[in-house]
């Protein structure tokens, strides 16, 4: 991965929905074969194997799907049926085309999510929860349509887990949850290059009480 690579800088400088929409809209027919085969990008892959391990089953959110990528990685593993939410029509799509989605939601997360409560067994969620996405104060909403007993698995970028306020965020949620585990993982493969190639996530695994 190239230093300026111009898609993977300008989604960490992301500021606003509207900056999220645009950049994707423009980014989701090649981020398949472009972003993520040439990086390695392999943390969907994580996220995935650590909500399985856990015990993990349908109904799943797969959420901030992108193209697919982590929704075709649990359902390589066997967990169905999983819906996508995501910012970006563009990206949902793409997502669709891949067949392992019971329904695609179009929400910002930030803004509240159009779910009843209770509605989820699993909550998966690759690549969102970092600088330019989404924040931790949208655990409330995912907590809000998970199911009491109900797995997560989200990555959280190792950078900004302390300074973005995830660790805080944790701490206050801490009589909600149960069985909370981090787990550090690469974010990127061998093939990735430049200042990103050694970025790593935690995947945050816990239950909902």
């Amino acid at each position: 991965m190239d230093d300026d690579t111009p898609n993977l800088d300008s989604a960490y400088a992301l500021k606003t929905p509207q900056e999220s929409r645009a950049l994707y809209a423009g980014w989701a027919e090649t981020y398949d074969t472009g972003f993520a085969q040439e990086t390695g990008y392999e943390l969907h892959l994580h996220a995935a194997q650590a909500f399985a391990t856990m015990g993990g089953t349908g109904p799943v959110l797969d959420v901030g799907a992108g193209t697919g990528l982590c929704g075709q990685a649990l359902a390589a593993l066997g967990v169905h049926p999983i819906e996508a939410t995501d910012i970006s029509p563009e990206m949902l799509h793409q997502a669709m085309q891949k067949g392992v989605y019971a329904r695609a939601i179009e929400a910002d997360l930030t803004q509240g999510l159009p779910i009843p409560n209770d509605t989820y067994s699993g909550i998966v969620s690759s690549g969102t929860f970092t600088t330019g996405h989404v924040g931790p104060t949208a655990f409330d909403e995912l907590l809000r349509v998970a199911r009491p007993g109900a797995r997560f698995a989200l990555s959280i970028n190792v950078q900004h887990f302390q300074s973005a306020g995830f660790g805080a965020a944790f701490d206050r949620l801490g009589p909600t949850l149960s069985d909370l585990i981090l787990t550090e993982t690469r974010i990127y493969g061998e093939r990735a290059l430049g200042s990103h190639r050694d970025d790593t996530a935690l995947i945050a695994s816990f239950r909902k009480r």
